[in-house]
């Protein structure tokens, strides 16, 4: 059992090699909660030493996203932190100095085989029907000769000497133990020919000398765990407690998420990144509880949940080692409810960049009086374009077909729109109540439905078949502008053959 009475400390260590994804954030988002819940630490650690993968720019990407979700870190390479530096590409001559301490503990040696050579050692493996492993040429190298290849400068790694007796056993919080004969394990390479420590390496050094207590990582890595529990053992260290989150199916729940998938969403208005979620108009506080609860849940039946309601209710043993089908109509959900929970200050200056981006110049105090009519309606932010943009239209250009009712012809229409005009002058400056009223008892004395009749009127006003409600629109519109507009309408109406 975990205490959780004990400060963690838990580290989110991204690689820049592409932007966060919905894995990543999910892992950023499960450390976060686990230091916030103990009173701990949360460490953001940048493993960039794949010099090949890396994508400029990512770094700065994963940091914005990850503030953008509200998960914030204690230390990490912007902030800094006594266990510093946090980037895995400044401690180099770190991960040197234990994997110099590995190979002449003899757990560790040098390996000069060319790539040509370990291919087609792989080939012939593979022609055998053997599963593709070094074959150990380098293993018995003496030390002393080996050293002096090195200083001679030939080409070379460093491999984990894996032991070939014996087994080793790993345990993980979710999973249990994890036995697996020594035999099947390779002799991984710990550093590169760059004399860059390879992640195997980096992560366990990097883990221990920040005192990280807890691992929450993906699922991927549990075919080397064994391997970094044997690392740690060669070097005497305690092992963190680990956990390998479930991983993450494409929404048809059939296959993981590949990237010609993750392509595809973008044409229905989803992504699996965080950063296209807030210009798609996600907010942060649904994001975060719809990503919890992807291989995470409090109990049979509780979906909503705040951040604090996350950290104060979060634990590693209700996590799920389950595959987690990734479902956006779920977000949506979400997205709706997290937004109706905003108040109309915070919900008005939400939307204002999505209107804005939108061309429309928009008034602060107005937003206010819109936000809370339009709340309801919106599944995501930048739905606020379509049913709030009316308000900050110079001029409403509705089409005469739009005006011309079900059950209604052009002649009834213009009749019609000439009382509603009639009823609205001689309201105007009265409460809308009162405006309200004539028209109602102008439905009665016509016959029309009210369908009909404010059905025009929405048209006219705001050029939509569907708007938050009329008479609250006209209120923020203004009576006088809200007349122009029906006269407008009118005069589009007649100006038809």
């Amino acid at each position: 059992m975990i205490d959780y009475t004990k400060p963690a400390r838990v580290r989110f260590a991204p690689s820049p090699t592409g932007f966060l994804h919905l894995g990543g954030a999910r892992t950023a988002l499960f450390d976060y909660l686990l230091a916030k819940k103990t009173g701990g630490q949360f460490i953001l650690r940048i493993e960039d030493t794949d010099r090949k993968r890396y994508v400029e720019g990512a770094e700065e990407e994963i940091i914005n996203s990850l503030k953008w979700l509200g998960v914030n870190w204690d230390e990490g390479p912007d902030i800094g932190g006594e266990y510093g530096p946090y980037r895995q590409s400044e401690r180099k001559e770190i991960y040197q100095r234990y994997a110099e301490q590995l190979i002449e503990q003899g757990q560790a040696y040098y390996c000069f085989c060319s790539g040509e050579r370990l291919n087609a050692v792989r080939v012939e493996q593979q022609k055998r029907k053997e599963n593709p492993h070094y074959d150990g040429t380098c293993r018995e190298i003496p030390l002393e000769e080996a050293r002096q290849r090195v200083t001679n400068g030939e080409k070379h790694v460093v491999r984990f000497k894996m032991p070939k007796e014996g087994s080793i056993t790993v345990k993980d919080v979710i999973r249990g133990e994890i036995t697996v004969e020594n035999a099947q394990l390779d002799d991984y390479i710990i550093v590169k020919s760059d004399g860059l420590a390879l992640y195997h390496l980096a992560a366990s050094v990097d883990d221990h000398l920040m005192n990280i207590t807890h691992v929450i990582r993906g699922s991927e890595w549990l075919p080397t765990f064994p391997l970094h529990g044997h690392i740690h053992r060669a070097l005497g260290w305690q092992e963190p407690a680990y956990v390998h989150l479930s991983v993450f199916l494409k929404p048809s729940g059939k296959g993981k998420m590949s990237k010609r998938e993750a392509a595809d969403l973008t044409k229905d208005g989803y992504s699996i990144f965080i950063k296209d979620l807030e210009g798609l108009g996600y907010i942060p506080e649904a994001v975060n509880n719809w990503i919890a609860l992807m291989g995470w849940s409090f109990d049979d039946h509780t979906e909503y949940f705040t951040k604090a309601d996350l950290i104060e209710k979060f634990n590693l043993e209700k996590l799920n080692p389950s595959p987690a089908a990734i479902n956006f109509t779920k977000l949506d959900h979400f997205n709706g409810v997290h937004i109706r929970q905003l108040d109309s200050g915070d919900l008005a200056e939400r939307i204002k960049p999505y209107l804005e981006k939108e061309g429309f110049r928009t008034d602060k105090e107005k937003l206010k009086e819109i936000a809370p009519i339009i709340r309801e309606r919106l599944v995501t932010l930048d739905d606020a374009v379509g049913f709030a943009g009316f308000f900050f239209k110079d001029k409403i250009e509705p089409s005469p077909e739009d005006l011309i009712q079900k059950g209604m012809d052009k002649p009834q229409t213009i009749i019609m729109m000439e009382q509603i005009i009639s009823i609205m002058k001689m309201k105007q400056g009265c409460p809308l109540e009162e405006m309200e009223e004539e028209l109602r008892g102008l439905i009665e004395k016509t016959g029309f439905s009210a369908g009909q009749i404010f059905g025009i009127m929405r048209i006219a006003i705001t050029g939509q078949k569907v708007s938050p409600p009329l008479f609250e629109s006209i209120n923020i519109i203004s009576q006088n502008l809200s007349i122009r507009r029906m006269e407008n309408g009118l005069n589009i109406l007649k100006g038809t053959s």
